[in-house]
């Protein structure tokens, strides 16, 4: 019996031991970086983008309610830009991420008053945006080396792949989208505290607010007409570096 009280003894001074031992090697690394007020960084990471299309009362009503007068191929794409981070709050930062999003969609038009070919039906749609959103950040306390976020907020994207300036429109084979666009974006993602730097993944939603097409120069487009909201929506992944 006093054998096995002395084991119960030993086990619970080794356990006790092992346990005390082990939190004074947990290491907290970059302990003052979120003192700081003012810090920067970059990003990488891939996107895949689609369009939001809702058509007009009347297309919808001509056809029987459905939608589906134009579908849409997506495709991944890449995100990189800069990182420009404010403290306002221990949890709450201004952020300032501009940066470079591009990728290409295949548009299929199914509208039967279209002619029945594919110079006529699809149109390649490249998107090459300079994107400068302005973002909220709030986080959660720090818990050892890893940190909890939410963010969103509002942006300006520049499409340098725009022709909305081109007197061509679909019936010389050329889809036309606007130059400024704004949008908004939420995400979510952890901050993770390294030995030389933080990393902070991430995964966002990206939606366009303007309608983003420009009208063909003939009123009565088969292509422009039946649409009467055209906007960019995606989703981003976002790979941080700070």
């Amino acid at each position: 019996m006093k054998q096995a009280f002395l084991c119960i003894i030993c086990a619970c001074f080794i356990c006790s031991s092992t346990v005390i031992a082990q939190k004074k090697e947990r290491v907290e690394y970059l302990p003052n970086e979120d003192k700081k007020q003012l810090h920067f960084g970059y990003y990488l990471g891939l996107n895949k983008k689609s369009f939001k299309i809702r058509l007009n009362d009347s297309q919808l009503a001509l056809n029987a309610g459905t939608d589906n007068l134009v579908s849409i191929e997506e495709s991944f794409g890449f995100n990189v830009g800069l990182v420009v981070d404010y403290k306002l709050h221990d949890n709450i930062n201004l952020r300032f991420e501009p940066g470079l999003s591009s990728n290409t969609k295949t548009l299929t038009f199914n509208n039967p008053d279209i002619p029945d070919t594919d110079r006529d039906r699809i149109r390649e749609v490249p998107g090459t945006y300079l994107r400068m959103p302005l973002l909220l950040k709030f986080s959660t306390n720090r818990l050892d080396n890893m940190r909890a976020f939410v963010i969103g907020g509002l942006s300006y994207d520049f499409n340098f792949s725009s022709n909305q300036d081109n007197v061509d429109d679909n019936f010389q084979g050329q889809f036309r989208m606007k130059k400024n666009n704004f949008m908004y974006e939420v995400g979510l993602g952890v901050d993770l505290y390294l030995y030389y730097f933080k990393f902070s993944p991430s995964i966002r939603g990206i939606f366009a607010i303007n309608n983003e097409i420009v009208p063909d120069n003939i009123d009565s487009s088969p292509w422009t007409l039946p649409i009467d909201y055209f906007g960019t929506r995606g989703i981003f992944i976002n790979f941080t570096f700070e």
